[in-house]
């Protein structure tokens, strides 16, 4: 037989999970523990005939061949029970022993178990009772605290609006949470508040109340969550001697303790946010002093100031005018500066102020009459809880970072924001140092590893950032670093080029420099150079003008990026090595598929950026996120104001994805190519060309009577010519482009041959005709028409220049001319045009009939001379 069962003292989420296991096994008897809480009980007693429960001593002992066991992982005892019987553990808590032979486990991340049944309840679409409804929904109340705690998931709340459109009771959910304690529970409750002691753990709060009962007292858990209630720690422990033994429980409302590893030091168990353990035949003092060492070992730091602040800060004096203060928070974005008299500390300004004053027209009064006041500051040790309290008392948004009296950094309200709504993730440090491990080569890993060692020795930090840690995300291989430096990353560049060798080409007004080196024996090949830029921040004093640019922090560098999956940064620190960098959500979105500007202007700084999001959704596969491809429609009309130059090397880069014809669809969708300019367009028949193009390059260079000096693969004004509309005139859109001088020809050439087709295709056209027609043009000029060729006849007219007649030449040249007695003048380009004509018509095929024909163009000549004169 089958049967459901829970742990010992079960709670409503232990009998509602029961409940939904019956629902979805109902094959299987669900038999009660036999220790249930009071409130239980009581609802048991109302409601049993309502419920498929069977009490242990009504349950007659047969052969057990499967358990399911729900909010718990420990198996209770079962009376036939047999050693190879199935067992399925349903828990919502981490897996945390070993899963035997014939053991499953089904779990997930949610406020309680009851959910991950009702989640299954719903799927299968099976009908509820009103009593089962609110069985249920006491289940995720209780272990949710009514959808209150932190450990609450969507999935939870989803659930519980399941419920109660089922009919769940909230009245009588209520009743059964918040029963009235007994006497001897309140009689035990003022003695763990005269016992209670609160102590502090890396930034933590920890309550630990002990006290002696007198009597056996059911449920000290119920009383644990009151004294959570009224003091609101973060954790709390309940040491009670009841006879011979210390009954602990333990809770937690942070990730820092887990309240199950310190209820094992003592035989005990639970989960990380509820522990309990029943200690046998020790003191009472004794176990407090064990429980503040376990404690000491255990709480894990606190995130600090120093993870969330953006280090550098631009800071005013208290003489700098209200004027002046706001032109620098529109020019940086931000909303509060520290004031610095002197280079001490003397307030903090925000906007708030800034912008009343404005409203008075005090434009020209100093700061320092309304800023905050005083050394308000924390350090880069701070706990973020520390962090809080300085911005609640001091009524500021904004606060310095000071360390060793100096202003390291700034840390900002929306520094705690993201802190709280984006759930902390493990270090991956060590499986983001194997990945870098697979995918470079070793000379260049070692290479990285020595410019962090000179880095750190220059006091600076050095970062991998961008594409790069986007595509060793997704599992690409790539090679193309961008190297950011918390630092002066030209002085790094050249102590690094002493140091190993190349040569630095430097860019003082971006702080970028590249690093060369020459020859085979690079110590970062394959490469032939790296990249250091400077970690700046950026600001455009117009829309769609070049940014102006000033040295900051590695966050306010990734902030100045285009989207937030480039938005990551690896840190190269030897104590840090390996550590991703994820302020602005980048990893998030990459696992969604979503490109995502970081903020509503984005576009409107740089109308470019709407090419390169549309070019990163279709090489990656994602997907432009709704908002912004609302800001993308929002900014088309400031196209027209970004150069030419910037916009086609977008295009360029495009053109060189290994399939622009989805990008390119794409920006026909969004009207973004008629926005570029309306000689533009897109469509299905052009994308099949364009898809045709490197193959039919790749023949045309086959064909070609001789070998052709271009680079492989289809250059880019290639397409460019076929997405150019014919109708349209080109000197617009090569004048919007500002295109190169040869490319801007192509062009031209392009559209001229267009008007050549009726004269190509006519019928009787010479050989030597129709290389006149060509002679003047491009091969890629010529190659785009072929390509395009409406009739097979103009396509082989085509390729018989392509293949042949370009390459005819006459035998006699200048020298031979002149040895035929030719003097010298225009009449020897006559000569050779006629030469080559004849050639290419077949009428001479060798020297002798070239000279003849030379003889006989020269009579002919003399004889118009002679009836001439």
């Amino acid at each position: 037989m089958e049967v459901i069962t829970t742990h010992e003292n079960a709670d409503f989420d232990a009998l509602a999970s029961m409940l939904g296991a019956s629902k979805l096994y109902p094959q299987a008897v669900p038999v009660l523990p036999r220790r249930l809480n009071r409130n239980l009980r009581d609802f048991l007693t109302l409601y049993w005939d309502e419920l498929p429960f069977i009490r242990p001593e009504d349950f007659r002992r047969q052969r057990i061949d499967k358990v399911i066991l729900v909010d718990t992982q420990g198996m209770p005892p079962l009376r036939g029970l047999r050693p190879d019987a199935q067992i399925t553990i349903i828990d919502h808590h981490p897996l945390d022993r070993e899963l035997e032979k014939g053991m499953t486990y089904r779990g997930g991340d949610t406020g309680s178990t009851t959910t991950l049944l009702v989640q299954e309840i719903t799927e299968a679409r099976l009908p509820l009772s009103r009593v089962e409804a609110t069985l249920l929904l006491l289940g995720i109340y209780e272990d949710t605290g009514s959808l209150t705690y932190p450990s609450t998931t969507p999935a939870d709340v989803r659930c519980a609006a399941w419920l109660l459109e089922r009919g769940a009771n909230l009245e009588v959910v209520n009743d059964f949470l918040h029963q009235p304690i007994t006497e001897a529970q309140q009689a035990l409750y003022h003695r763990l508040l005269e016992g209670a002691e609160f102590h502090d753990f890396q930034g933590r709060s920890v309550m630990i109340a002990s006290a002696q009962a007198e009597t056996y007292v059911e449920e000290i858990s119920t009383l644990a969550h009151k004294l959570r209630d009224l003091y609101d720690p973060q954790a709390l422990f309940l040491l009670v001697r009841m006879e011979d033994r210390i009954q602990m429980v333990a809770r937690s409302t942070t990730d820092a303790l887990d309240v199950a590893e310190i209820a094992r030091h003592f035989d005990g168990g639970g989960h990380s946010k509820a522990a309990a353990a029943l200690i046998e035949r020790r003191d009472l003092a004794l176990v407090r002093e064990s429980l503040l060492q376990l404690l000491g070992a255990y709480v894990k730091p606190t995130t600090t100031v120093r993870e969330i602040m953006s280090f550098g800060a631009h800071t005013l004096s208290p003489q700098t005018t209200v004027a002046q203060a706001e032109e620098m928070m529109r020019r940086y974005g931000h909303e509060g500066f520290p004031v610095v008299d002197r280079g001490e500390l003397v307030g903090v300004l925000t906007r708030r102020e800034i912008d009343r004053a404005l409203h008075h027209g005090l434009h020209q009064d100093p700061v320092e009459s309304y800023m905050h006041k005083g050394k308000i500051s924390v350090s880069p040790t701070d706990s973020v809880e520390r962090l809080q309290q300085v911005m609640m008392e001091e009524g500021v948004g904004q606060v310095p970072v000071v360390e060793n009296g100096e202003i390291v950094g700034i840390v900002t309200r929306t520094d705690l924001i993201k802190l709280w709504s984006e759930p902390r993730r493990a270090s991956r440090a060590k499986e983001i140092a194997q990945k870098m491990e697979g995918c470079l080569p070793p000379n260049l890993l070692a290479f990285l590893k020595k410019a962090s060692k000179v880095s750190k020795e220059m006091g600076y930090s050095l970062y991998p950032v961008g594409g790069f840690v986007r595509d060793l995300l997704l599992g690409t291989l790539t090679l193309d670093i961008d190297l950011v430096v918390e630092g002066d990353a030209i002085a790094l560049a050249r102590r690094l080029a002493q140091e190993v060798g190349g040569r630095v080409h430097g860019h003082s007004r971006f702080g970028t420099a590249k690093l060369i080196f020459e020859g085979e024996e690079s110590p970062v090949t394959p490469l032939s150079s790296l990249d250091f830029v400077t970690a700046r921040t950026e600001f455009y004093e117009h829309p769609t003008a070049l940014p102006s640019v000033e040295r900051s922090s590695i966050k306010q560098d990734l902030h100045r990026r285009d989207f937030t999956i480039n938005t990551l940064a690896i840190s190269l620190d030897e104590e840090s090595y390996g550590e991703l960098l994820d302020f602005y959500g980048g990893e998030k979105d990459i696992e969604q598929g979503l490109i995502r500007v970081l903020h509503n202007l984005s576009f409107v700084e740089d109308p470019t950026r709407i090419l390169r999001a549309i070019r990163l959704e279709q090489r990656l596969g994602f997907r432009v996120e709704e908002r912004t491809e609302e800001l993308i429609h929002d900014a088309l009309d400031l196209l027209h104001r970004v150069s030419g130059e910037r916009i086609y090397q977008e295009l360029e880069a495009i053109f060189r994805e290994e399939q622009p014809t989805k990008a390119l669809e794409r920006l026909q969708s969004l009207e973004v190519l008629s926005h570029i300019h309306p000689a533009l367009r897109y469509d299905e028949n052009l994308g099949e060309k364009i898809k045709a193009l490197p193959r039919g390059l790749k023949k045309w260079r086959a064909l070609a009577c001789r070998p052709e000096d271009e680079p492989e693969g289809a250059a880019p004004i290639l397409y460019l010519a076929l997405l150019a509309d014919e109708k349209q005139e080109m000197e617009s859109l090569i004048s919007r482009l500002k295109l190169r001088a040869k490319e801007a020809r192509i062009l031209r050439q392009v559209a001229q041959l267009r008007t050549l087709v009726p004269q190509l295709s006519k019928k009787g056209l010479s050989r030597s005709g129709l290389y006149r027609l060509l002679r003047p043009y491009f091969s890629q000029a010529i190659f785009l028409l072929w390509l395009t060729a409406k009739t097979k006849a103009l396509k082989k007219r085509l390729e018989l220049y392509h293949k042949k007649l370009a390459c005819v030449e006459p035998l006699l040249d200048g020298q031979d001319l002149k040895r035929l007695g030719v003097p010298p003048g225009p009449i020897y380009g006559e000569i050779l045009e006629a030469l080559q004509d004849a050639r290419l018509d077949g009428k001479v095929r060798s020297r002798r009939g070239e000279e003849r024909l030379v003889r006989e163009f020269l009579a002919a000549k003399r004889s118009r001379t002679m009836n001439a004169t």
